[in-house]
């Protein structure tokens, strides 16, 4: 199976090499790098590691769904630049979606930092997909590429494209978890404090599966990238 590993980017030079260096190891069929209108040395880091680069509108969503759009595998893997995956994750991609009943899929996280609030973090964020199908981005959430396009793609919205995603998904078929980890980096914890981001994440994931838009949300989570 060939798989699509998209790689949405702002201003991410001091990680990106790590990521796609992580990722050319395990031997996609692709990886493409869409830049949002970075201000540093992103475009140049992808140009210099060989791989597709695509430049578009600022935006998460937009961003993803405009690599969805050019690339040419049978299934695609959106991964965020500050994450990692461990050996073999994209092999699994492959044998997971062999089963031609399985939409869609993600990885068991694994936080940087070990410590007992993250790695709780962790075993809830796998728990989250296992129970109710619903996939941060961070997990690495991969996907038939028939059925991405079947469900319309990322909605283009500020937070929670991938809540909505997966709940638009979970509706096509079974959603499936990952024997290999992605290693996922604690910067965004860091900056707006442990508890604060976890219960803020919850909250809006519970408020967007029962049918709250985004667009409310929008203004409990600023400067969204």
């Amino acid at each position: 199976m060939r798989i699509s590993v998209i790689v949405p980017a702002l201003d991410e030079a001091a990680i990106l090499p790590a990521t796609l260096y992580n990722v050319l190891a395990q031997s996609p069929h692709e990886i493409i790098v869409v830049d949002g209108g970075s201000t540093d040395e992103t475009v140049a880091i992808a140009k210099a590691a060989g791989v597709r680069l695509l430049k578009s509108e600022r935006g998460r969503a937009v961003q993803m769904n405009a690599g969805a759009a050019i690339a040419t595998g049978e299934a695609l893997l959106f991964l965020h630049a500050d994450c990692r995956l461990e050996d073999g994750a994209i092999r699994e991609i492959a044998r997971i979606l062999s089963s031609r009943s399985v939409v869609a899929g993600c990885f068991r996280m694994a936080i940087q930092d070990r410590g007992l609030l993250y790695r709780s973090i962790a075993w809830c964020a796998t728990a989250r997909v296992k129970l109710f199908g619903i996939i941060y981005g961070d997990q690495g959430l991969f996907v038939r590429r028939d059925r991405f396009m079947q469900s319309g793609g990322f909605p283009k919205l500020r937070l929670m494209e991938d809540v909505w995603l997966s709940l638009r998904l979970r509706r096509i078929g079974p959603i499936r978890v990952a024997s290999k980890r992605i290693f996922v980096s604690t910067r965004r914890w860091q900056k707006k404090g442990i508890i604060r981001q976890t219960l803020r994440n919850w909250a809006l994931t519970a408020a967007a599966a029962v049918g709250v838009h985004p667009d409310r949300l929008a203004r409990f989570y600023p400067n969204v990238r």
